[in-house]
C-alpha cells in the first residue's frame, strides 16, 4: 500500500510546487500599485556580504529605517557570502523547495552567471521597477551585461566602481588623454611608469583596457570570445604597444610590480609618478592615511574605463517577491543612491543617470564632495565600459607572458 501511495504523494507534491511557483511568478504581471500594497507590513531578508562596516551601517542605520517609515517593511540584513547562498538555493531547487528564506541577494559576475544558468533566479523583474524606468539608462552596456552574461532583467544595478589612473599633480601637469598620449608621456619620462604584471587583478585590467582600445565600438568585443580570430588579430596591437613602451618603463621593463600594493609603494616613494586602480575613490583613504600626497588626482582615457557594476536579484523561491521588488526599487531611488554616494553613507558611485533626475535632485548629486581626487559622476559615466567575459583574464595573462615577457 505504501509503495502505491508514494508515487501519488510525490505527484501531488510536485503539482503543488508547480502551482506555487506559477502563483509566485504572477507578481511579474501585477501593476506596481498592487505590488507595493502587497509588500506593506512584511519582512524582507537581504542576504549580502557583510565584511565592510560602512556598507553594513548604510543598510542597518539608513536603509532599514527608511523601508520601515516609507513602506512599512522590516528590512533584515543577513551577512553571508554569495556562493554560500547559491549553494543553498541549488539544494532547494533540486529538492523542489518553493518556500525559501532569501528575498533579495547582492550578486554579480560569475555568481550571477551560475545562478542564471542553474535557474536559481526569480525571473525578469527589473523593468517593472519605477525607479529603474525613470532614472536608470537601461540601454547602457554596464546594465545590460554582467561580466559577459546578459542581464535580461534578472537583476537590477545597485552600484559600481571604476578603473582610474592616479597621478601626482605636482609632478604631472597634464595627464594623457589617450593610450597614444600615454605612450608619448612614458617616452618623455623614462622610468616613471609601469603596471602590475598580468597575474595581478589590476595589471590584467590594464591589459583589458588596451584590448578594448583596439575596437571601434565596445559592443564588438563584448560579443566575442578570446578564441575568436578577430580578437587574436586585434590583440596584436596590444602586444605591439606594450613592447613599444617597455624600454621606458620602470627598470626598463625588466621586471614588473607583482601587485597593485607594490605599484602603490613605488608611487608613494616617487619612483613612478602614476599608479592605477579599480575604484575611482580609493585614493581618498590613501590621502587621509598619509600614504598619498594631497596633490594626488585621477584620470581616465578617452577609450573608456572598465567598471564593475554590482546588482540585486531575487531567488526563484523568494518567500516575499513583492517586498523584494519594493526594497530594490527603493534602493534605486534618488534619495537612497544620493546617501550611498555621500562620504557619510558609503561613498560608492551611483547607477542612476544623473541627467534624468529633476533639477533639484541632480544638483544635490553634483554637490556631493568626494574630494578633488575623485572624478565627477558625469565624466565617469561617459567613460564607463562593462567588464569582459571572465575567460579573457587567463587568456590575457597567458598571451602577455608569451608576447611581452618572453617576446623579443
Amino acid at each position: 500500500m505504501r509503495k502505491r501511495l508514494l508515487p501519488l504523494v510525490l505527484t501531488l507534491l510536485a503539482a503543488c510546487s508547480t502551482a506555487d511557483g506559477e502563483e509566485n511568478l504572477e507578481v511579474l504581471n501585477k501593476d506596481w500599485g498592487e505590488i507595493e500594497a502587497g509588500a506593506a507590513d512584511t519582512e524582507v531578508r537581504l542576504y549580502m556580504w557583510g565584511g565592510d562596516e560602512a556598507i553594513n551601517s548604510y543598510i542597518d542605520e539608513w536603509a532599514a529605517p527608511r523601508m520601515e517609515d516609507v513602506h512599512g517593511i522590516k528590512l533584515t540584513r543577513v551577512p553571508m557570502d554569495t556562493p554560500d547562498v547559491l549553494q543553498r538555493l541549488q539544494t532547494e531547487r533540486q529538492a523542489g523547495q518553493r518556500d525559501g528564506s532569501v528575498d533579495v541577494m547582492w550578486i554579480n559576475g560569475e555568481n550571477f552567471r551560475n545562478a542564471k544558468e542553474r535557474d536559481l533566479l526569480y525571473g525578469s523583474f527589473s523593468d517593472i521597477l519605477p525607479n529603474m524606468e525613470q532614472y536608470v539608462d537601461e540601454n547602457s552596456l554596464d546594465h545590460q551585461v554582467d561580466f559577459g552574461t546578459d542581464v535580461d532583467g534578472y537583476e537590477a544595478p545597485w552600484g559600481k566602481v571604476q578603473f582610474v589612473f592616479v597621478y601626482d599633480s605636482e609632478k604631472v601637469d597634464t595627464p594623457p588623454e589617450s593610450f597614444e598620449e600615454l605612450a608619448e608621456w612614458i617616452e618623455d619620462n623614462p622610468g616613471k611608469f609601469t603596471y602590475p604584471e598580468a597575474t595581478d587583478f589590476t595589471g590584467n585590467a590594464f591589459l583589458r583596457h588596451l584590448l578594448y582600445s583596439q575596437f571601434d565600438e565596445p559592443e564588438e568585443l563584448l560579443q566575442m570570445r578570446s578564441d575568436d580570430d578577430e580578437v587574436e588579430e586585434k590583440a596584436a596591437g596590444v602586444w605591439q604597444y606594450l613592447n613599444r613602451i617597455e624600454v621606458n618603463l620602470w627598470r626598463e621593463g625588466q621586471t614588473y610590480p607583482a601587485s597593485l600594493t607594490e605599484l602603490d609603494r613605488l608611487f608613494r616613494r616617487g619612483e613612478v609618478w602614476m599608479t592605477m586602480g579599480y575604484n575611482e575613490a580609493r585614493v581618498v583613504n590613501k590621502v587621509e592615511e598619509g600614504s598619498f600626497p594631497d596633490s594626488v588626482r585621477t584620470f581616465v582615457l578617452d577609450s573608456g574605463s572598465i567598471g564593475n557594476t554590482h546588482f540585486l536579484s531575487i531567488p526563484f523561491n523568494a518567500p516575499n517577491p513583492k517586498g523584494a521588488m519594493v526594497v530594490i526599487n527603493e534602493l534605486l531611488s534618488p534619495e537612497a543612491q544620493l546617501k550611498k554616494l555621500s562620504p557619510e553613507g558609503w561613498g560608492e558611485n551611483t547607477v542612476l543617470d544623473v541627467s534624468l533626475l529633476p533639477d533639484e535632485e541632480r544638483s544635490a548629486f553634483e554637490a556631493v564632495d568626494r574630494g578633488e581626487s575623485v572624478l565627477d559622476a558625469e565624466t565617469l559615466g561617459e567613460a564607463f565600459l562593462p567588464e569582459l567575459d571572465a575567460q579573457f583574464v587567463p587568456w590575457l595573462e597567458e598571451k602577455w607572458f608569451e608576447n611581452v615577457v618572453s617576446g623579443e
